[in-house]
């Protein structure tokens, strides 16, 4: 059931930025994800009286963290909703897994790629190209960075789950508490950039708010709980499959709430992506 809400929640989120786009700024909407999401957060861990682990180097790990799986991408995909649909965000973010093999298995070394998984690779940047559909012309304006930079947010949550499985596997902590120090630290780096970053004008309205208090208590909070909860029970591979939900949940919402088009490039793309995930996963296997 957990699995199911995280695809859920964090499908709509490419909405929430969306309406939150129609009042505030990109990187409002940063700071006010990461502030909610650490007060639902820490909320929940002084209710159940959970202590912060010692300080120490795990911090500094997790610092990194705060700033490659929620910072960087948080701005990266904020400021790419300006120019492109809601839905095709969630599209590109089903590319996470890929990006994750790539790291894992190039960067860091945490894992030795199979040839199938090679192939999947290489299959689901095939995807991503179909997606951007270079025949119909490269128009090198907002619309071709935007994709660059959503594919730049994927490579950040990439990064972050090979170093998780590098450097903070055992660390003993709670899938809460790791959720809180993840977001927290996120927060505080927000915080600290308020005069730069948040005090711009703003246009509130019940959506744009909603928006904000659905984005920031559920998709920045409870579901970080709840896909850490989902990753200790069936592990990495089988839980990053959450990303065959969310860009359904995320095309469906854009469509019906915000009248978004869907070119038919990125559906075929995304089922090339997928094809290409399943492969990387070694959940396929190419007959001789």
């Amino acid at each position: 059931m957990q699995f199911v809400l995280t695809g859920i929640v964090w499908g709509a989120s490419f909405l929430f930025m969306k309406v939150g786009l129609t009042g505030l700024s990109p990187m409002q909407i940063v700071w006010s994800r990461l502030v909610l999401g650490a007060l639902a957060l820490a909320a929940i861990v002084l209710w159940r009286r959970e202590r912060l682990p010692a300080f120490g180097r795990v911090w500094g790990h997790m610092l990194v963290l705060a700033v490659t799986f929620c910072v960087a991408p948080y701005v990266l995909f904020a400021w790419a909703e300006q120019h492109v649909s809601s839905g095709l965000g969630s599209i590109y973010n089903a590319t996470t897994p890929i990006m994750t093999a790539i790291m894992a298995g190039l960067l860091f070394r945490v894992e030795r790629l199979k040839p199938v998984q090679l192939v999947g690779i290489g299959v689901g940047i095939l995807g991503v190209v179909v997606i951007i559909g270079p025949w119909q012309g490269l128009d090198l304006g907002h619309d071709i960075v935007a994709q660059l930079a959503l594919l730049g947010a994927t490579a950040c949550y990439g990064f972050s789950l090979a170093y998780m499985r590098r450097f903070v596997a055992n660390t003993g902590m709670s899938a809460l508490v790791f959720s809180l120090l993840n977001i927290g630290l996120g927060a505080v780096i927000m915080l600290l950039l308020t005069p730069v970053v948040a005090l711009t004008p703003i246009t509130l309205d019940v959506w744009v708010v909603g928006s904000m208090l659905l984005l920031g208590f559920l998709g920045t909070g409870v579901a970080y709980v709840w896909n850490q909860n989902t990753v200790r029970a069936w592990g990495p591979t089988r839980s990053s499959t959450v990303t065959y939900i969310t860009p359904v949940v995320g095309v469906v919402l854009g469509v019906i709430v915000l009248g978004e088009g869907v070119s038919w490039q990125e559906p075929v793309g995304a089922l090339i992506v997928f094809l290409g995930i399943l492969l990387a996963q070694n959940r396929l296997r190419l007959r001789r």
